[in-house]
């Protein structure tokens, strides 16, 4: 047996698919940072399931079709077994198909929108009926607001909440 092949059993590969650079960088920087200390702690631990975790960092730049590029990266040469990335809604979508595709599985960090569930995508953060829906009987019920505007930036969370 190569010690290639010796070397790739003994770890899993964790992919960092965060912006480094371009707009969202200064957003996703710190989740790539916070990946990267945990996988530094757990390996401290003794690793996962007796193997070390072995992250592998990309840049798709704050570019949503470069994530899907990215992604098949990750799963196809890389050889990853898990991703953490992304931080848009579109840029989940675009790889969305990538991973289901591939069969990769990707911690989504953030608040979504919901109306969108996949066996391949472990969704983190909350969704309108977790956040902006209790918030809003929170108004209602409690305060006595009549009246209100939900306002947000021109992308998908805020058009579908």
């Amino acid at each position: 047996m190569s010690a290639g092949i010796v070397q790739a059993a003994d770890t899993i590969k964790v992919g960092v698919l965060h912006s480094l650079s371009g707009t969202m960088a200064i957003s996703e920087t710190t989740l790539k940072d916070t990946v990267l200390m945990l996988v530094e702690e757990q390996n401290k631990k003794g690793g996962l399931l007796g193997k070390k975790l072995e992250p592998v960092v990309v840049d798709p730049a704050s570019n949503w079709p470069l994530f899907a590029e990215k992604t098949k990266e990750l799963l196809g040469k890389e050889k990853v077994d898990v991703i953490f990335g992304c931080w848009t809604s579109v840029s989940r979508k675009s790889v969305l198909p990538v991973i289901e595709e591939m069969n990769g599985l990707l911690f989504y960090p953030v608040q979504y929108e919901g109306e969108e569930s996949s066996k391949n995508v472990f969704y983190t953060g909350a969704a309108p009926n977790q956040q902006a829906i209790p918030a809003v009987d929170y108004l209602m019920n409690e305060v006595g607001v009549k009246r209100w505007v939900l306002a947000g930036t021109d992308y998908v969370y805020p058009r579908t909440t």
